[in-house]
């Protein structure tokens, strides 16, 4: 038997071309504004009699039918994110906005004998990655904490209709295209269903499936070869804020070898609170982050989290704007990584080389690219956020004792 064809960026449609969704919709294709690994984002509009504007409010994602990630990610919108149901949501738990893209329309399309599925979505504007670029890899830590609350809030949403998104990162959060101060968690592409008609997949390691995910971030889970689950969602949260607050990580070093960055989330887990704790930057601690983490290791892979006492653990940081300017002062100072170089300025700022395409204007899919050889199929290794690591060489978790496995 042929191996399956490896799916490949389709063709363009010409602009002009008029789509029909599932609801006999219709829709008028725009520009190329972004592409992901298998799939072209346009712009586009309900208007079918004239071009499509530049400040238009939706976008299109196509990719060919027989591609995989725009229908997982389309069954999740169809499942878990019908805009009355995030309005229920939010209606009671008083929120007055919840980070998921809108999904507008869905369809199949044909073209010189091709066949295209395809998305209708908000249009939503620059990434993360960009601040945290632009901001020299680390973010003030009141904007971290920020993120940290409102990212709770959509998990718990998501997590509430049987879902895991299994992906967090900067490069999938979204600033609103008409407000940046709204910020939405993207792409969901690995999302799982991680509980489906309410009965939770069972703890089963499999070597075969490890280290699937981004891998600077994500879960101890992922790296045994557990399906996604929602305590593995926050998890890699915390990596994430983590890597926000401080501009590194431990592991940013050894990002070649997945066991090997295993075997550091392991240690920095296994070593909770002070291992995020002696990670502070000056005048920026990270108490809040090592309180998150710790909690999570905490606990069971089925067991549901306390979303609301997470969200607490922010206290009153999480008001008012969001800051995504460069820190300041001694609160941007990179961490050291060596505890007994406390005073020492870390000369590097984030991970080895990374994916080869930086992230793209608008949407994006940035996990989608280049692998390194080096590493098993299911690695998918972030963007850059910072600048390489190449001066730093001394990591804290080397000399740590581990302290038996995680509980599951």
């Amino acid at each position: 038997m042929a191996p399956p064809r490896k799916p490949v960026l389709p063709k363009p449609l010409p602009g002009g071309f008029i789509l029909i969704d599932t609801d006999k919709k219709k829709w008028r294709l725009g520009k190329i504004i972004g592409q992901g690994g298998f799939g072209l984002i346009y712009l586009a509009s309900k208007d079918i009699d004239r071009p499509v504007g530049t400040d238009t409010d939706f976008v299109i994602k196509v990719e060919y039918q027989e591609n995989g990630s725009l229908f997982s990610e389309l069954k999740f919108y169809q499942r878990a994110a019908k805009p009355e149901s995030m309005q229920k949501w939010k209606r009671s738990k008083k929120l007055d906005f919840l980070g998921i893209p809108t999904y507008w329309g869905s369809g199949i399309a044909e073209y010189n004998n091709l066949r295209y599925r395809f998305m209708v979505m908000d249009r939503l504007g620059s990434d993360l990655q960009k601040a945290c670029e632009s901001s020299g890899g680390q973010l003030k830590k009141t904007t971290v904490l920020q993120l940290g609350q409102r990212l709770v809030d959509i998990l718990e949403y998501i997590h509430e209709n049987e879902y895991v998104h299994a992906d967090i990162k900067a490069a999938n959060l979204m600033l609103g295209y008409r407000d940046p101060e709204q910020v939405y968690l993207a792409d969901y592409g690995l999302s799982y269903r991680y509980c489906p008609d309410g009965v939770h997949k069972e703890y089963k390691e499999n070597p075969k499936k490890g280290h699937n995910g981004t891998i600077e971030y994500t879960s101890i889970d992922a790296h045994k070869g557990l399906a996604a689950s929602r305590r593995g969602d926050l998890q890699i949260l915390g990596f994430c804020l983590l890597h926000w607050l401080c501009g590194s990580l431990p592991w940013d070093d050894v990002l070649k070898n997945p066991t090997q960055v295993q075997e550091a989330k392991t240690r920095l887990m296994d070593n909770l609170p002070h291992s995020v704790q002696q990670l502070s930057v000056s005048g920026a601690s990270t108490d809040e982050v090592a309180k998150f983490l710790l909690y999570v290791n905490k606990l069971d892979y089925q067991e549901k989290p306390d979303y609301q006492y997470l969200k607490n653990l922010w206290g009153s940081a999480v008001r008012g704007g969001l800051d995504l300017s460069k820190p300041q002062g001694a609160a941007g100072e990179s961490p050291t990584k060596d505890p007994r170089a406390k005073e020492k300025k870390a000369e590097g700022a984030s991970g080895v080389s990374r994916a080869k395409a930086a992230p793209l204007q608008d949407h994006d899919e940035v996990h989608e690219g280049a692998k390194s050889k080096a590493v098993p199929a299911g690695y998918i290794r972030g963007p850059p956020i910072n600048k390489p690591l190449s001066e730093q060489r001394q990591v804290w978790w080397k000399g740590c004792p581990q302290r038996g496995s995680l509980h599951t």
